[in-house]
């Protein structure tokens, strides 16, 4: 018969037991949780490049390890609000919630550069507010400064079949092709027009029914582009002073 020491060991020894392994099962579902969220973020990232994505993959057929190897390939600098570099900070670990809630003047910008076939390409992340919560984004200049290739959005808590079509609706997005965020020199941003778009170059049509949300992007695209416009004068310049060398 067990004393009534041996049952009191005993049973700590088992609740001890039992808080050590929920404890490590509580942090590998933790780790894991945190690594899905990192690819999600990355998949929505290159959701701006997809038409450049290596051997014409979509985003959704990429696998993580693939994702993750391209995001490794990256030039990842982050910014500060003048367009200078900040030193060991990559982009990726920048949370733009967190950013924005922050005085303008101390926001960090991540930015990413991808190169394709030669070419490089700008993506630029932007964030905003739709009809009932946050929305945002991620913009990929060609390597002009100026051209979008390409577009992706997200929200919060937009409404089905309205303001939501910024991200469920593929025609949306995919109107931002080709775009210019600059005319003559001067910064527009892409303007989301309701009625239709008038001007080729720096509108897009509005989802019908989702004035607010469709108000909401272009607030976001001219303020969001807008801060990193130190860095894109730069790139401007340099692409500006590569074209005359070509020419001579």
């Amino acid at each position: 018969m067990y004393t009534t020491r041996y049952v009191i060991g005993f049973i700590f020894i088992l609740t001890a037991s039992v808080a050590v392994g929920l404890t490590g099962l509580r942090e590998v579902t933790k780790n894991k949780a945190a690594q899905n969220e990192d690819i999600f973020n990355k998949r929505a990232i290159l959701s701006a490049i997809e038409d450049y994505l290596p051997d014409g993959k979509k985003v959704d057929n990429l696998s993580d390890q693939e994702v993750s190897l391209i995001f490794e390939k990256m030039e990842q600098p982050v910014l500060n609000m003048q367009g200078e570099a900040v030193n060991d900070v990559k982009a990726e670990t920048i949370d733009m919630a967190k950013e924005r809630k922050k005085p303008e003047s101390e926001r960090r910008l991540p930015l990413y550069i991808y190169e394709h076939n030669g070419e490089k390409f700008y993506i630029l992340s932007v964030r905003g507010n739709g009809l009932w919560d946050e929305i945002w984004g991620n913009i990929a200049l060609k390597g002009d400064g100026n051209t979008i290739a390409g577009a992706a959005f997200d929200h919060k808590g937009e409404t089905p079949g309205l303001g939501a079509e910024i991200k469920d609706n593929p025609s949306f997005p995919e109107q931002f092709q080709g775009k210019k965020i600059y005319d003559d020199g001067e910064f527009v941003s892409v303007k989301v027009r309701k009625g239709g778009a008038k001007d080729p170059e720096h509108e897009v049509d509005a989802i019908s029914g989702a004035t607010v949300t469709s108000d909401g992007v272009t607030e976001m695209l001219y303020r969001g582009i807008n801060y990193y416009q130190p860095f894109l004068k730069e790139i401007r310049q340099s692409e500006g002073t590569q074209g005359l060398l070509m020419q001579k």
